[in-house]
């Protein structure tokens, strides 16, 4: 199934349990220490660095790129590390979440509550996933290096 992102309310809710997704648009990469900074900044009553509405968000490790590509190997990483600070994300808007292994109870239930989405890609799909990003650029937190927030642009990413 094609998909547009950011996410909307109806795409969410067509998607089922096994579904094959391919994702052109904007997603944004964040794992738990900008996960954490993001929540943080919440509680302070600040905005995020990138608008969480419709927003999927890809738990992913990124190394750093060869000359001539965009991003190098792009391989999700572990969303529970992520479970703490997800329902919060969730409940502003954000929709999907990109990773690999279970998520907590509470994040199931956020996930149900909230009408949002994880799909699941495939570790060891690394250096495949990147050939699919066309544009990829820091946008907050850049001192926390690989775990930065990223904006990319994807295209039939899957």
């Amino acid at each position: 199934m094609k998909i547009k992102a950011p996410l909307d309310e109806t795409t969410v809710l067509s998607l089922k349990a096994g579904d094959t997704a391919e994702i052109t648009g904007t997603i944004y990469v964040a794992r738990d220490a900008a996960h954490k900074r993001m929540v943080e900044a919440l509680d302070r009553g600040e905005k995020l660095p990138f608008d969480p509405e419709g927003a999927v968000i890809y738990y992913m490790g990124p190394s750093p790129a060869k000359p001539g590509q965009v991003i190098g190997s792009a391989g999700p990483t572990t969303s529970g590390r992520m479970d703490p600070y997800t329902p919060r994300l969730l409940s502003i808007g954000v929709k999907g979440m990109i990773g690999k292994g279970n998520r907590s109870q509470a994040v199931k239930e956020a996930i149900q509550k909230y009408k949002a989405v994880y799909m699941a890609a495939i570790g060891g799909a690394a250096a495949l996933l990147r050939k699919r990003i066309v544009k990829s650029e820091p946008i907050a937190y850049e001192d926390l290096g690989a775990e930065a927030v990223l904006r990319l642009e994807v295209e039939d990413w899957r």
